[in-house]
């Protein structure tokens, strides 16, 4: 079989850099954010940053030639933006657009592009080959990044929502340390099994003895 992880060496000696990032930096900035920030303010500031998600999301759907949810993309930014006020408030769910998740990284998959070996890149974490040039693309289609001049403003923002993430996943993070013997290899095969997953819109394609057996 084709090795997955031809980096492991380069990619376990960033999995503990962004480990040790995590520990001194993101985590007690994290728990701070979690602790002065009441949950409703919480929650609008992580359905702000959901909000602006939905332009380059929208423009993957229609890169993937789904323009059904293109549209609803779309709708879900200007209905946000306006009666939800800047995103705060998630007006277009109960609306009943779904809110959808793509990224340039899946677009790539759905024109063909294997993902390529696993990369750990620094602070941004579990990637890919393919993933790591949808990353850059996604970058720089987010409103963040063209829509403000001011770098300072354009950091800022980016600075707020790592550590909004981060307080979203603390739990998450807990279980992890927990459950996994090795946490590297568990983050790994998670993190490539779902992105296939989502590559195919969780149609995974049935193999031969699937089909033997269902015959």
């Amino acid at each position: 079989a084709d090795n997955p992880d031809p980096w492991e060496p380069f990619n376990r000696s960033m999995y503990s850099f962004n480990e040790k990032l995590d520990e001194y930096v993101a985590r007690p900035l994290a728990r701070g954010y979690q602790t002065i920030m009441p949950a409703p303010v919480d929650r609008g500031i992580t359905r702000f940053f959901a909000n602006l998600e939905d332009v380059q999301i929208g423009l993957n759907n229609l890169l993937q030639a789904k323009f059904g949810a293109a549209l609803s993309d779309i709708g879900r930014f200007g209905i946000n933006s306006t009666l939800g006020i800047l995103g705060f408030l998630d007006v277009a769910s109960n609306m009943g657009l779904e809110k959808h998740e793509e990224d340039f990284g899946q677009t790539l998959g759905k024109w063909g592009f294997s993902s390529g070996p696993y990369l750990v890149l620094p602070v941004i974490g579990p990637s890919s080959a393919r993933d790591a040039v949808g990353f850059a693309g996604d970058w720089v289609v987010n409103p963040i990044y063209t829509q403000i001049e001011s770098a300072t403003i354009s950091w800022t923002l980016y600075g707020i929502r790592y550590v909004d993430r981060r307080a979203d996943l603390l739990k998450a993070s807990r279980i992890l340390q927990s459950a996994a013997l090795d946490p590297y290899s568990f983050v790994r095969d998670s993190y490539m099994q779902r992105r296939e997953s989502l590559v195919v819109d969780g149609k995974m394609p049935q193999d031969e003895d699937d089909d033997f057996f269902v015959e």
